[in-house]
């Protein structure tokens, strides 16, 4: 008897558990069935009126994959440079020094700052604090400025050394960038940096552009034989080179080059002077030890003594100078008088200014789009407003955006000049 209770009982729960999913089927029916029913029913104007039939009813018939896939677009537009720059001041230039980096700032370049040793601490502190605390400098970390300052006279050796000092930095730090830049406190750009940075995105990287020839004339004999000595290389104070009463003869290992002391400089040239695979950076280097004005030779000969770079060449130093009668060797100051030849020039970069010149005011609001000297010159990656002449570049928005302006245009038939069939192998270290 136990058996049988005890198997009946084991069948009443079994049918009890099967029938506990039929309720659910059952509703779950019913749902479907007056789902599909209001699916049918349109509104007057013929639309469905469920929306998710709607969104389905308007989407392709195909149910292939490959037909609802989007091409991504490709731009045609080659990724910008980047720019590394040395600019260097001296005595009372400070002021001049943040003008001329806000004016050149871009947040894909890089920076490095000096003001030599002849200037006071105060001053040199006073400029450190200011690239240190700028908010976009902060943001990007891409400005830097040496604390431990070189002694730099123009007439000797040493401002070659505060150069390469520069380059060596910037190579450590690591990061990527095409170009080396040197400039001075006295220079200042004549186009915006995305005018630069989009016209020198079509260009090679290994293109090298300094003022050159081999043609020393006068130079030969008051610079090339005379022996010099700098004081800048071991003393603490700025004093003038003095000269040995025995000459020299020219170099006969290397041909020698001169021209002018600005210039923008390939990565890979860069890296060849700084390590020197083979040992002409440094013969050369120790020869232009004693050689007056040696900024106006160094590179020079590096670069047109060298198989692998001679034919990497431009023949321009990129900047509008208003040279004095010969022998050409102090350039005018620029004032308001210069400003249409600045831009008749197209070059990109000009010299020597005065310090807060009404003309640098003139190039900031006419080429420049400059609200004032004491904010960035504004590009693509800008994105605030300009209310009450507030900076706009304090709000930072897509770094590769490049807005060029009719500067591009400028600096573009500038260089297409350069490398013209005429001008650019023909004017190769000649």
């Amino acid at each position: 008897m136990k058996k049988l209770r005890s198997y009946y009982m084991h069948l009443k729960h079994q049918h009890t558990i099967e029938r506990k999913w039929i309720y659910p089927l059952a509703v779950g029916s019913i749902i479907s069935l007056f789902l599909l029913f209001l699916a049918t029913l349109t509104s007057p104007d013929g639309t469905p009126l469920l929306p998710l039939y709607r969104y389905y009813a308007s989407a392709p018939a195909s149910v292939f994959v490959e037909d609802k896939l989007r091409s991504i677009p490709v731009s045609t537009l080659p990724p910008p440079p980047r720019f590394a720059y040395l600019i260097s001041g001296s005595k009372h230039d400070g002021a001049m020094l943040k003008r001329t980096l806000l004016a050149l700032y871009h947040p894909i370049n890089r920076y490095v700052i000096h003001l030599d040793a002849e200037s006071s601490p105060e001053e040199r502190l006073e400029l450190h604090q200011f690239v240190k605390n700028h908010p976009v400098f902060m943001k990007f970390g891409n400005v830097a400025m040496i604390t431990k300052a070189n002694l730099v006279t123009y007439r000797g050796p040493t401002m070659v050394a505060n150069t390469l000092h520069a380059a060596a930095i910037l190579l450590k730090e690591g990061g990527h960038w095409d170009w080396f830049i040197n400039l001075s406190a006295s220079d200042y750009p004549l186009v915006t940096q995305d005018d630069l940075l989009h016209t020198f995105s079509y260009l090679p990287r290994d293109l090298n552009f300094l003022d050159h020839t081999s043609k020393l004339r006068w130079k030969e004999s008051h610079r090339a034989k005379p022996v010099i000595v700098d004081p800048g290389l071991y003393m603490t104070k700025k004093s003038d080179v003095f000269w040995i009463t025995q000459r020299r003869s020219v170099p006969t290992s290397f041909k020698l080059f001169t021209g002018s002391a600005w210039m923008v400089l390939s990565r890979p040239f860069i890296d060849f002077c700084i390590w020197g695979w083979d040992n002409l950076p440094r013969t050369t280097l120790m020869y232009y030890t004693n050689f007056i004005s040696s900024p106006e030779g160094y590179f020079h000969t590096v670069v047109c003594n060298s198989q692998q770079f001679q034919n990497t060449t431009v023949n321009s130093d990129l900047h509008f100078i208003s040279w004095d009668d010969p022998p050409k060797q102090h350039p005018h100051y620029l004032t308001i008088n210069h400003m249409q030849k600045m831009i008749d020039s197209n070059a990109p970069f000009a010299r020597k200014f005065h310090q807060d010149d009404p003309v640098l005011d003139r190039i900031d609001s006419e080429l420049l789009d400059r609200v004032g000297p004491d904010v960035i010159v504004p590009g693509g990656w800008c994105v605030g407003d300009r209310v009450n002449g507030s900076d706009p570049c304090l709000v930072v928005g897509d770094v590769t955006v490049l807005r060029p302006g009719l500067g591009a245009k400028r600096v573009g038939e500038f260089i297409s000049l350069l490398l013209s069939r005429g001008r650019f192998r023909g004017r190769q270290c000649k």
